[in-house]
């Protein structure tokens, strides 16, 4: 463990993720500045409590050791291992179980996203940092979480080799995406479709996977703007980039293949060149900012591109 003397800064991506390192007994503090804040907690924390999803993902691309997540909740199945015994229940994503929480004694608590809310509660109990990200940042944020989480568990180098590896990808799925044609992204839920564009809750397919819009003025709103299947038609994508919200919470209702088989869609450019990509609703849904979310959806669509008409 790097011991350092005085206070220091260093910038990861695009965000400035500032730490502080004081000498101490047995272990150095580190100030981590997030998105509430800043906190304190010693470096290289042994009992870390996880309540989001993202930073669940990194943390086991980078090999930390988790001792309490959520329960309740399906989780995708690279990371199933986390709804077996081993790891301490501490209530739900939306509704921390308190009372569990300050039982596991954490070192260290880290929300984000649907969680965030619950951070001035969980902070009562241990240091805790709250790692959501601004859509408009998702990659560059993503990168400076993982950075961020490579400090404080003393995994610098694994963090470096996995951005660069990120980025990597990101560079040939854009590449890939060139001259493939417009894209349109929707989310269907309870019978309902609503569409995201650039900058929006997941703009990121345009913003950074090099997707070209057919709709580039969407309303930015994180549930989208409502839809209809005349408006797909009228839009006419080459490509239907569809998130099925009901599939990916477990929720009964009709599928987002069932509501798009209609007359109108079927009409569409994206419908008749068989490019209607139904993404992974857990990556996309639940997880987000995940390395092994992002890895597994750059490759779905990079196998969807290669086999572009």
């Amino acid at each position: 463990m790097l011991k350092f003397s005085q206070h220091f800064s260093r910038l990861c991506g695009a965000a400035l993720v500032a730490t502080a390192l004081t000498s101490g007994a047995n272990a150095a503090d580190v100030a981590v500045k997030h998105a509430q804040g800043e906190t304190t907690v010693a470096t290289n924390p042994q009992k870390v409590v996880v309540f989001d999803f993202a930073t669940l993902d990194n943390l086991d691309r980078l090999g930390v050791k988790i001792i309490g997540v959520p329960g309740s909740i399906a989780f995708p199945e690279y990371l199933k291992k986390y709804d077996g015994a081993d790891y301490t229940k501490v209530g739900t994503l939306f509704e921390p179980d308190y009372e569990a929480v300050n039982a596991a004694e954490p070192d260290l608590v880290i929300v984000g996203g649907r969680s965030a809310a619950k951070y001035g509660e969980l902070a009562k109990i241990a240091p805790t940092i709250d790692l959501t990200v601004p859509a408009k940042e998702f990659i560059s944020g993503t990168e400076a979480n993982i950075e961020k989480l490579g400090q404080i568990f003393g995994k610098e180098t694994e963090a470096k080799a996995e951005v660069e590896k990120l980025n990597s990808e990101l560079a040939a799925l854009k590449e890939k995406a060139k001259g493939k044609g417009k894209g349109l992204m929707i989310l269907t839920s309870g019978g309902k479709i609503s569409a995201y564009g650039p900058g929006s809750r997941f703009g990121v397919l345009h913003d950074s996977f090099g997707v070209e819009p057919a709709a580039p003025d969407l309303s930015v709103g994180n549930h989208g703007q409502p839809i209809s299947s005349e408006f797909i038609l009228e839009t006419n994508p080459d490509w239907l980039f569809v998130l099925d919200r009901d599939a990916a919470i477990g929720r009964e209702g009709t599928s987002a293949k069932q509501l798009l088989d209609n007359e109108l869609v079927r009409q569409t450019n994206a419908w008749k060149n068989d490019q209607v990509v139904y993404l992974n609703g857990q990556n996309w849904y639940l997880v987000g900012g995940g390395l092994g979310a992002l890895h597994n959806t750059i490759q779905q669509l990079s196998a969807a591109f290669d086999k572009a008409k």
